[in-house]
Order: C-alpha cells, then structure tokens, then sequence
C-alpha cells in the first residue's frame, strides 16, 4: 500500500528536506521515526527539496508498506515522536501511482519580508529597510508569467535535464504589514524563488528597471541576476495535486 503524509515543519533546525551525510534532515528523521514505529525500513519521498532553513506550512510526501496501518494512531504517534518543529496533519492511502513528487502539478511559495522593525515575526521574516517602488516589482514580477527558461534564477552545476518552468502566479502584496511575495509554478529550481526575490529587490530598490530585468531573465546567467536572499523567510505555502 502506498500512503501518503500531510505535515508542515519549521526548516530552522533542519539542513533542508533531503537526506544528507552526517546532517539532521527533514526526511531523514521521518524515515527514522517510520522505521521505529513500523519496525521496518521505510523510504520516504517528498513533494520537493527545500533548502537548508526553508520552511512548508504544507507538504506532501508518500511511503510504502505492506502493513494493515491505522492512519490516526500512526499520525498521533508520529507527532509525538517527532520534533516541535514537524507537524503531522494526516496520513492516508493513495493508488500505487500517486507520487509525491511527480504527481504534483503546481507548488506555491511565499516569502516574507519586513520592512519596519517586528519583535515577532524576525524569525521568519526577511528585514529591507529602503523604501521598495511596489509597482515596479509587480511589472517585473508580470514577466515570469511569459517566461520558461529560469536559467538566470538557478542555482548552478545542479542534477537536472532543463531548467524550463511554468510560472502562473508572481506578484508582491500587503499582508498583515508584512511585504509578501507569491509565486506558482508546475515545478522549481533549487534556489529559484530566492534567486528571483533577490533581483526584484533590485527593482524595487531602483538599481533594475523591469526592462533590465527582461534583459536578466535573456541572458540566462545566473551572474547576472541579484543576490539570494536568505532562507529563514521562505514558505512551500501550498502544493496541488489533480483529484
């Protein structure tokens, strides 16, 4: 039987999503707790890989077993065994060809950004001080709508076959006196959303027109654009799947 897992963490502890030598992951202390729980070795495969210190308020990842599993028991065990930092929403059996990952048709990320002094939010959130020209980055932002190679937003030498995505939302917008920044897209590159932030910072700042950014997006180097802004501010926010 194959099961998918709802959860939402907190990526501040965690050096990313993915497995990694001698480094505390998000999957890799799931695996752990399902090994123990279960008594058997369990893989388990994400909806993503977010990076070191990124965060999910949702996410979605699948396992097998061939176990008869109470959904609700394991769910109330797993969130008793697991960090504060790991939250299990449900569990709950899918087709053998659902799959976390390639299943998913589009992912929404939102990053986080402060632009006056906050007591609270500092932990998640991404502090600017200048004054940002909204309406700008909005037109900047319009062009990832028409664009599909995300070459100048990817982190570079990384295992994939193209770096071609489907953007269908980019916009920045008020939020509880929060500057927020949406993004969808079919799939993501590593380190892409917050390659982009940081370039329409650079708009927004008056140091890119959207003209220029046009011109980034062109040239497809990843030189060229601005600097990634930092992980703790950037949430998996929603990941849909077809019904």
């Amino acid at each position: 039987m194959r099961y998918f897992i709802q959860l939402a963490y907190n990526g501040s502890p965690f050096f990313g999503w993915q497995i990694q030598p001698n480094l505390t992951t998000v999957q890799g202390v799931i695996e752990n707790a399902l090994h123990l729980l279960l008594r058997e070795e369990i893989s388990v495969t994400g909806c993503g890989r977010t990076d070191t210190g990124v965060h999910a308020k949702q996410f979605f990842a699948h396992f097998e077993t061939e176990q008869n599993i109470d959904s609700q028991n394991l769910t109330d065990k797993l969130n008793n065994f697991l960090p504060k930092e790991i939250a299990i929403e449900q569990i709950f059996s899918v087709a053998n060809d659902m799959h976390a990952r390639f299943s998913a048709i589009s992912r929404t990320y939102k990053y986080y950004i402060s632009t006056s002094k906050d007591a609270f939010n500092f932990h998640f959130s991404f502090r600017i001080y200048q004054k940002l020209n909204i309406e700008k980055m909005n037109q900047a932002a319009d062009l990832l709508l028409h664009t599909e190679d995300f070459t100048s937003f990817s982190k570079l030498h990384t295992q994939v076959n193209n770096n071609i995505c489907h953007v269908s939302e980019a916009r920045w917008q008020n939020e509880n006196a929060q500057l927020v920044f949406t993004i969808t897209a079919d799939r993501f590159l590593r380190n892409m959303v917050r390659a982009i932030v940081g370039t329409l910072l650079e708009v927004g700042k008056g140091k890119l027109t959207p003209l220029e950014f046009q011109q980034i997006i062109n040239q497809k180097d990843r030189g060229k654009a601005g600097t990634s802004v930092p992980a703790h501010a950037l949430f998996l926010e929603n990941v849909r799947y077809h019904i």
